[in-house]
């Protein structure tokens, strides 16, 4: 008896073509025996010769194409893992950072795991939490009218600026409990698993899904199927989480936004905040921008009143921050029995008081490793390696010298300015100032907290604990001291978020200590005139992040414009530049005069070139971009590296 036809028997498929000028849906038939293969399932289809994955993006009953169509092959799953406003949030995503629609599907589903689809579901309805108090959210003055709007089901958007101490965990769940309590789901994205863990924690019974990288495969698939199905209606993770299936969505989360661990290393380099803000517009949600810190691009959200500002009343502020004074490596000379731990005499003055009060000391150090940068002891030449002329680091006391990028032994190196071959450390890393400092403090517990080893909190009492920007655990009681050294490596990056980077750091240890009437203190060693160490010193986060957008403004700079980086070999800038301005202006397309072309430059062993657009024709920018890269395609062209609001500028 011949199959009979499907009900809708046509499947529109996303295609894994790997091609940027295929990136679109394609029509499949679907056989009566495939006809489970729904929305939102994945499916294997021929194309271009060749059998591929796809996933089934809607069903309809006509398709516009002329011919005959090419069947399904198979279904793979007749779970359906894409939902349709996640699959609406990819091409936007796509579109916005003008990539192609599979590469952030990727991010949105991850992979297959079939014996975790076979295990036995749970059932019954989901209960509601009660609906929580203000707490501490009645400390800034809208706090707890924000929560009473989540609860009361609509959607109020906020930049928020949380006070110092480790209660942000607690405020966050507030937040997501108010916004479950009625009946809605959340989402919260955070920069790591050591926050995740934090949150998770503050959430409590709360049944919650975490979505991690760290988790192994089978962990994450079962987090997402139960997302997915509606088994839970709190989702929790780290950046390709803020593609999380969530029902009924209420709230989205995003804490320290400027955080570099929100901005997707892969094509086409989506960040986490940008994903949730599209995502919160698209679904009418109520969104949180958080971190002790605010960049620039929340400062913009609150500007173009897209976002309210949440901050608390300066009263507020100075009975939780702690005392901040600054200073600069030129007052060691002030304190000579200080000089043998790198402290200023302030700084070694503020932990010498804090041990001796029974309270912890936080040391926050930019650079990892023992001596991570070193330069000739005569004329100050940069020390590189003769092979590939990387920097050449100091593991450790007495380790022979070696290139940071190869890795190559560089004993009998020699300066090629003046032929000398004694060494003298430019920047000390984490290492070596733990070292410093256990002589400097001879009996103190001395912990370290980096890349190798992470700590999540520390025990009471007094210690010192050493530690790289984004590792610093959390004392119970809180830190005695902050001490925020080398301030001049963090603000001299040659990068236009380097100073804001650097404060986004500094309050993020800072945020740890104690209150200055409990005794708290923090010493940044860096300028006192500088206007980040101000920012800090006056715990003034949305004052800073003001000054920074109208300094970007009169600039030019992102996110008031957008800016696409564009990397490759000269051949292939110099194509592109030439595509860019022979293609003519579609309606309401990119005009060349909008267009500012930076460059090209060497960069690495290609170049780069920076096109610029008011921020209004981005989208323009990123669609004549995804042409040109669709033409390059269809030509067999060498490929260019595209990327929309880059993080490093240079």
């Amino acid at each position: 008896m011949p199959s009979l036809p499907a009900v809708l028997p046509v499947a529109r498929v996303a295609v894994d073509s790997g091609l940027a000028h295929l990136d679109r849906p394609f029509d499949y038939a679907v056989p009566a025996a495939l006809d489970a293969a729904q929305a939102g399932c994945r499916v294997r289809v021929r194309f271009a010769g060749r059998q591929v994955d796809g996933i089934v993006l809607e069903r309809v009953a006509v398709s516009a194409h002329a011919g005959a169509l090419t069947p399904l092959l198979a279904l793979v799953s007749a779970e359906p893992v894409l939902h349709p406003e996640v699959a609406a949030l990819c091409r936007a995503v796509a579109d916005r950072c003008a990539g192609a629609l599979w590469d952030v599907l990727r991010f949105a589903v991850p992979p297959r795991h079939a014996r975790v689809e076979a295990e036995p579901r749970p059932y019954g309805p989901l209960a509601l939490p009660p609906v929580p108090a203000a707490g501490s959210w009645q400390r800034y003055p809208a706090g707890a009218a924000f929560l009473a709007a989540l609860t009361a089901g609509r959607a109020p958007r906020a930049v928020w600026c949380a006070l110092p101490g480790p209660s942000w965990p607690e405020e966050v769940a507030l937040a997501v409990r108010a916004c479950v309590a009625g009946g809605r789901g959340a989402l919260v994205v955070v920069p790591d698993a050591r926050d995740c863990e934090r949150v998770a924690a503050a959430l409590g019974e709360l049944d919650t899904a975490v979505l991690r990288a760290d988790l192994g495969p089978a962990k994450r698939y079962r987090a997402f199927l139960r997302a997915r199905r509606g088994e839970v209606r709190v989702v929790l993770g780290t950046r390709a989480a803020a593609f999380a299936p969530v029902h009924e969505l209420g709230l989205v989360v995003v804490w320290d936004d400027g955080d570099d661990q929100h901005a997707e290393p892969r094509a086409p380099y989506p960040h986490a905040r940008d994903v949730l803000v599209q995502r919160a517009h698209l679904a009418g949600a109520a969104s949180l921008v958080g971190g002790h810190a605010r960049t620039a691009e929340g400062q913009l959200l609150v500007d173009t009143g897209w976002a309210r500002s949440l901050v608390a009343g300066r009263e507020q502020v100075r009975a939780v921050a702690p005392r901040v004074d600054g200073t600069s490596d030129d007052d060691l000379v002030r304190d000579p029995l200080a000089r043998a731990a790198r402290l200023p005499g302030l700084a070694f003055e503020a932990a010498r008081s804090s041990l001796a009060s029974g309270a912890p000391v936080l040391v926050q150090v930019p650079r990892r490793g023992y001596i991570p940068s070193l330069a000739c002891a005569r004329d100050g030449a940069a020390a590189r390696c003769g092979r590939c002329a990387g920097p050449l680091a100091a593991a450790g006391r007495g380790a022979t010298t070696a290139c940071g990028w190869c890795g190559a032994l560089a004993g009998d190196w020699r300066c090629p300015e003046c032929a000398g071959s004694a060494l003298r450390a430019v920047v000390v890393g984490a290492r070596r100032t733990a070292e410093e400092l256990g002589r400097a403090f001879p009996g103190t517990v001395l912990r370290t907290s980096g890349r190798e080893q992470m700590l999540a909190a520390i025990p009471a009492g007094p210690s010192l604990v050493v530690c790289t920007p984004g590792a610093e655990p959390v004392a119970a009681g809180g830190y005695g001291a902050v001490l925020l050294l080398d301030g001049w490596a963090a603000l001299g990056r040659l990068d236009l978020r380097a100073g804001e980077e650097a404060l986004r750091r500094w309050f993020a240890a800072a945020a740890l200590a104690r209150p200055a009437s409990d005794g708290g203190r923090v010493v940044v060693v860096a300028d006192r005139g500088l206007a980040p160490v101000q920012a800090l010193t006056r715990w003034d986060p949305a004052g800073a992040a003001a000054r920074e957008l109208a300094d970007r403004t009169a600039l030019g700079f992102p996110p008031v414009t957008r800016m696409a980086a564009v990397d490759g070999s000269p051949a292939a800038i110099a194509a592109v530049v030439a595509a860019l301005e022979h293609a003519g202006p579609a309606p309401g397309g990119l005009r060349h005069r909008e267009l500012e072309v930076l460059g090209p430059v060497p960069a690495g062993d290609g170049e780069r070139l920076l096109l610029r657009v008011p921020r209004d024709r981005g989208q323009q920018l990123a669609a004549a971009l995804a042409a040109v890269q669709a033409q390059r395609s269809a030509g067999k062209a060498q490929p260019v590296r595209v990327e929309l609001d880059p993080q490093l500028l240079g």
